[in-house]
């Protein structure tokens, strides 16, 4: 009886080769830890454009809202940048986000003791480093209308509208607050409330949340910017970030490169629960599709590893299993085991995608 199902979309550039590594894994849980997986497969973004003439087929988006976990790899590629806005390969990861209602994104940053010399800030300030962004993904100003170019008295003008709910706020406000109460009990909003009013309301309502149902877990608030300040000054001071939309992408980047490369970082997606008590999901590396070195053997696939390492915990209630495979990944490390993107020694030869993934199958393998 399979635990339970899996749609993965390789998607464009070093998508497959870093997703090839992910089915290598899965399939050391079903031969070594009987954790059989109904696994399927399709397109998205330019791979699906190049068949299907859109970004993600009507057939494909129906495959995504009847499995557990959707897994996706990468999209976008230069041979694509003249598409219209409409086609391009993005728009199909935002239409899998928008129609699976995919609200909290989880980003963790965790700097790992064998890669603390490797981030541009001093070791004693990345060391040790584990926090969580929870992005709100399906509203904002990505989404709110009215939006466009428009001429107005002879000139262009572009518009883009910053729109939320109070239902929207506080549902993701809800995924923090369950996320820092198994974690150290600490969140940090992040808004501009002193200059835009959703964030007034913003700030409003994940105070309204916390006061009614989660009054054990310690609040604070900050102005985003003052968060990105904070974040390069002196980031293990935060464990939950909740933030919007367009603040969320651009802290969240900046968290990413905290820990040296965007090639360690995964994130889950994470909707309604589903009849099953799952919630829909959809799991990805944070990193691009990298088309400079795509098809070379030379991307890293520990972010990929690591999203399905997030849909063992938070999809199947595997957390056990988690943690195995995250243990596996650090044990590599301290190993010294690099990848180009990770690597900053001279005469040293990287290791190759596939023998990334070698040496984290046999770090599993021991784990046994």
């Amino acid at each position: 009886m399979p635990v339970g199902s899996i749609l993965i979309l390789p998607g464009d550039g070093i998508g497959p080769e870093v997703m090839a590594e992910v089915r290598r894994i899965i399939d050391w849980f079903a031969d070594k830890r009987d954790l059989k997986f109904d696994v399927s497969e399709d397109l998205v973004g330019g791979a699906a454009y190049d068949v299907h003439g859109a970004p993600l087929a009507d057939e494909t988006m129906a495959r995504a809202q009847a499995v557990d976990a959707v897994l996706l790899g990468a999209v976008g590629g230069p041979q694509y940048d003249d598409l219209d806005f409409s086609v391009k390969p993005e728009r199909g990861l935002l239409r899998l986000r928008k129609e699976m209602d995919l609200f909290a994104n989880l980003r963790p940053a965790q700097c790992f003791d064998a890669l603390a010399d490797f981030s541009s800030l001093k070791p004693e300030v990345i060391a040790g480093l584990d926090i969580m962004i929870v992005r709100e993904l399906t509203s904002g100003i990505y989404f709110g209308e009215p939006r466009g170019i428009f001429e107005e008295d002879g000139q262009r003008v572009g518009i883009n509208t910053q729109r939320y709910t109070e239902a929207e706020i506080a549902r993701v406000a809800r995924s923090a607050f369950e996320l820092a109460r198994k974690r150290s009990g600490k969140v940090c909003s992040m808004e501009k409330a002193n200059v835009m009013e959703s964030g007034i309301l913003w700030r409003a309502v994940v105070s309204e949340v916390h006061e009614k149902e989660y009054p054990d877990v310690e609040l604070s608030h900050m102005y985003a910017d003052a968060g990105g300040m904070q974040l390069v000054r002196w980031p293990k001071q935060f464990d939950v970030i909740v933030t919007d939309n367009l603040f969320g992408d651009l802290l969240s980047d900046v968290a990413a490169m905290l820990t040296g490369s965007l090639g360690m970082l995964p994130s889950a997606s994470l909707g309604a629960p589903m009849e099953n008590g799952r919630p829909k999901a959809l799991y990805e590396p944070v990193h691009g599709s990298a088309p400079d070195i795509a098809g070379q053997g030379k991307a890293n696939p520990i972010a990929c590893i690591l999203s399905f390492a997030m849909a063992l915990r938070y999809s199947f209630d595997l957390g056990a299993e988690a943690d195995r495979l995250e243990t596996a990944v650090e044990t590599v490390l301290a190993d010294g085991v690099r990848t180009p993107d990770l690597l900053n020694e001279e005469g040293k030869t990287p290791a190759s995608t596939a023998e990334m993934g070698d040496a984290i199958l046999a770090a599993l393998d021991a784990s046994l």
